[in-house]
């Protein structure tokens, strides 16, 4: 079945390339219908080729196989993590488009089908890039994906805001993707090698020469994981992703906050564990010294920036910055079980965080709003909303069965000591975030909160729906999805055996056939219940108590950091690279 592995790339790119060209002239139904038959025959390939997927599948595109070890066609991967990625990718895009049907103004007849056509390629670049095992064409995909992400979250051009936000994330997400371009340059000077697998060995086989790795593997390690780590949004490199957030279709934030920057983390472990973790890389202790810092730093500053936050895709945004940061230090810990937990907490974590996107898009096209102050009881009678939203705040906050809860308890099992209570602190905070909204918005419960602060952030009550006009009835489609994703996020954790079944595909695939049990323990279970209960507290002080939510003078300078300014963000961008560059040091030192 390897020869199958291309078409995850393959389908949704043709059925683009149809709909650019026959799109004006189908109806605009007609062209939906073939989005979603191309986005979920893609989806149904991607768990067939999953369920066979051991042994890992190879495929050199167009035949070009290796001659006398030398190689320089294009190596596509079909292991466990690579073809799960593809999956849920292809079943994210399969609800996307379903939740967008009909969702937008009615296009001019000359772009029927152009919006779906955008998913499709956002689909394939990031198909691609899970299954891509050479580096250079992980980064063709890495900036097809780029570029398509950027005309979707600009796609009402209409809208300043829209195009702005496109123009920054466009700009830090390019300069990230030139650091990426110049660290393969570094390392295909080096080793002349651009599969990842032959890099490693080439690095590998150059530090016995040199006696380690040197300064331009250092390098090379700094500039990839830029790239890398600006896609998952780590601190300091997110600033992007609220500014996109806020702006972009809410069908394209399930995407982008679904499972994009998910992919940003799961290049990270890819990468390493291919290219830089043997003798020739970069030591393990100085590879989690830097992730594990990244990433607490980057839980921490998310979850504080979420709890303050009035417009609530900006909260969901920064709520995604800190479970990217509980992701980072899982694999940061490099052992199998951290690896376990991550995958489970990605598969939980995209389920309930596009759920709650398409919930906020809900009450965007119904009441001309996303700003939790205004939208104050206004939602009350929006039951399914309210029960959905609550349901992925407590998700978001680990409560048991949820698969976010069982990837956290594994990655706690993982991390252990003082990293425990970053993730529990971070997963409460977030999950009170959402709570507080649901208490405020569906419930009514507390006064309005006074818009003392409203100069230090964009509020949200200013947005135009996304629709033709706001909604009188909300269409069944729109809330059915969330509702299965949800159902979705809640298997992960809740279906016996899958635990084990996700644990040991990673564990195939990076951790040379390791085995770490990945199921619910007492521990587990009570630490969820904790964060879960923090989070409800949390929420219904931020309810009696108003001024719980305005920042306070200590804050006040984190949020300025969100200035919107571009320059500001590329500045930060050089610090996290030297930033990153310093953590790593050590080790060449010591080499």
């Amino acid at each position: 079945m390897h020869h199958l592995v291309p078409l995850l790339v393959a389908i949704p790119l043709l059925g683009a390339a149809v709909l650019v060209a026959v799109g004006r002239h189908l109806p605009r139904t007609a062209a939906e219908i073939t989005g979603l038959v191309v986005s979920g025959g893609t989806a149904a390939l991607a768990v067939v080729l999953l369920l066979n997927s051991s042994p890992p599948m190879v495929e050199w595109v167009g035949a070009w196989l290796p001659v006398g070890g030398e190689s320089v066609g294009i190596v596509v991967t079909g292991d466990g993590p690579a073809l799960g990625m593809a999956a849920l990718v292809s079943l994210l895009t399969l609800a996307a488009l379903a939740y967008s049907w009909r969702y937008f103004d009615e296009p001019p007849r000359s772009h029927s089908g152009a919006f779906t056509s955008l998913m499709l390629v956002f689909q394939a670049a990031m198909c691609g890039f899970a299954i891509a095992g050479d580096l250079f064409n992980a980064f063709v995909f890495f900036e097809l994906m780029s570029v398509a992400a950027y005309a979707l979250t600009g796609y009402r051009i209409d809208d300043p805001k829209a195009v702005q936000g496109a123009l920054t994330f466009g700009v830090v997400n390019s300069l990230g993707a030139y650091a990426m371009l110049m660290g393969i340059g570094l390392l295909y000077a080096r080793t002349g090698e651009l599969a990842m697998t032959k890099i490693g060995r080439g690095l590998d086989t150059a530090a016995a020469g040199h006696g380690g790795p040197d300064a331009l593997v250092l390098a090379s390690f700094v500039l990839v994981l830029t790239g890398l780590l600006v896609k998952a949004a780590a601190v300091p490199f997110h600033f992007w992703l609220p500014d996109a957030h806020a702006v972009a279709p809410s069908p394209v934030c399930m995407l982008l906050s679904g499972v994009m920057v998910e992919l940003g983390v799961y290049g990270v472990w890819r990468v390493y564990g291919t290219v830089f973790a043997g003798p020739g890389g970069i030591p393990a202790a100085d590879l989690t010294r830097a992730l594990v810092t990244l990433g607490a730093l980057t839980a921490a500053t998310g979850a504080v920036m979420c709890w303050y936050q009035r417009h609530i895709k900006r909260l969901l945004a920064y709520s995604t910055v800190s479970h990217t940061g509980l992701f980072l230090v899982g694999i940061g810990v490099l052992t199998p079980q951290g690896d376990d937990g991550a995958a489970l907490y990605i598969l939980g974590h995209a389920g309930v965080k596009a759920a709650l996107f398409a919930c906020a898009g809900l009450l965007l096209d119904r009441y001309g709003s996303v700003d939790e102050h205004a939208l104050h009881a206004r939602a009350i009678g929006q039951r399914a909303t309210a029960v959905m939203f609550a349901a992925a705040g407590l998700g978001l906050a680990g409560l048991p069965p949820f698969g976010t809860g069982l990837g956290k308890a594994v990655t706690e099992e993982a991390v252990g000591g003082p990293l425990t209570v970053v993730y529990v602190v971070a997963s409460a905070i977030t999950g009170g975030a959402v709570l507080r909204v649901t208490a405020r918005v569906f419930l009514g419960l507390g006064p309005r909160p006074e818009d003392a602060d409203a100069d230090l952030e964009t509020s949200g009550s200013s947005e135009e729906p996304e629709t033709t006009g706001p909604l009188s009835r909300i269409p069944d489609t729109m809330r059915t999805v969330p509702a299965v994703l949800l159902a979705g996020a809640l298997a992960v954790g809740a279906v016996p055996g899958f635990g084990d079944l996700v644990a040991r595909s990673v564990n195939e695939a990076g951790s040379g056939g390791a085995h770490a049990s990945a199921q619910w323990t007492a521990h587990g279970v009570l630490l969820g219940l904790v964060s879960t209960a923090l989070a409800v507290a949390l929420a219904g002080l931020a309810v009696t108590r108003p001024h719980w939510t305005a920042a306070p003078e200590w804050g006040r300078p984190l949020r300025r950091l969100q200035s919107g300014h571009v320059g500001d963000y590329v500045a930060w961008l050089l610090l996290g690279a030297t930033a990153l560059g310093a953590l790593a040091l050590p080790g060449l030192l010591g080499g």
